[in-house]
């Protein structure tokens, strides 16, 4: 077998291919980042809304509980599927990496929103009752005393969240959308060794996805450096 990828290797490293593997790591990074950003403004939005109290905001509440349960507990591909399935239904004609998109963020929303509900619900009820006493509005008093504290909470998990991310948009492939995984489906069509081609598919998502993780443990470093300090 080792000899084999030795020997498929200046082929399979060839410009054109390099190319498609390049325009795979694109596809699986544009679908990440989209997911992680716009799934994380909905989730604090989603959390923010979950969060409130009184009754005019009642049904705002249990739509957004709806939405995050569901999405928490729907498998990724099935979610794809199902929003796949709606477009069509719709008769919607959109790409697929569209499709795609709105899947992860669909997922993406879910998952973010009850991690910054954890963040919120880590602020002691004190903090909350003081700025509620101070006159503060909710949304002042989340921009000026909640989120400052909870951020501390927020953002080890999401960045756990967000490598995990990385590699779920690999079923993406299933619908047919040119990302990493589809690509060494392609190579390995093509007769090249599953091998070469998936050895070479884990390292760009290693490539991908390890950036991510220094950068989680650099803030988690200075976060636990700032609560030292202030301890």
């Amino acid at each position: 077998m080792l000899a084999r990828m030795i020997e498929e290797a200046p082929a399979f490293f060839g410009y054109y291919n390099l190319i498609f593997l390049f325009q795979a790591l694109l596809g699986t990074f544009l679908l990440s980042a989209v997911g992680c950003v716009v799934g994380g403004l909905a989730g604090f939005g989603l959390a923010v809304v979950r969060r409130t109290e009184g009754p005019r905001l009642l049904p705002a509440r249990l739509i957004a509980l709806l939405f995050i349960e569901a999405f928490r507990r729907i498998p990724f591909l099935v979610t794809l599927m199902l929003t796949f399935f709606v477009f069509q239904f719709a008769d919607i004609d959109l790409p697929l990496f569209w499709v795609a998109v709105v899947s992860v963020c669909l997922i993406a929303s879910a998952f973010i929103a009850e991690i910054v509900r954890s963040g919120l619900d880590s602020v002691h009820r004190n903090q909350w009752d003081t700025a509620a006493a101070m006159n503060m509005g909710y949304l002042m008093m989340l921009r000026l005393v909640i989120v400052p504290q909870a951020w501390k909470v927020i953002l080890p998990p999401a960045f756990s969240f967000f490598i995990l991310f990385i590699k779920d948009t690999a079923l993406a492939s299933q619908i047919g959308v040119m990302e990493l995984t589809y690509a060494g489906k392609v190579l390995n069509n093509k007769g090249f060794s599953a091998g070469l081609v998936f050895g070479s598919i884990l390292l760009l998502y290693f490539a991908l996805s390890y950036p991510l993780t220094r950068l989680g443990a650099w803030m988690e470093a200075r976060l636990a450096s700032s609560r030292d300090r202030k301890t």
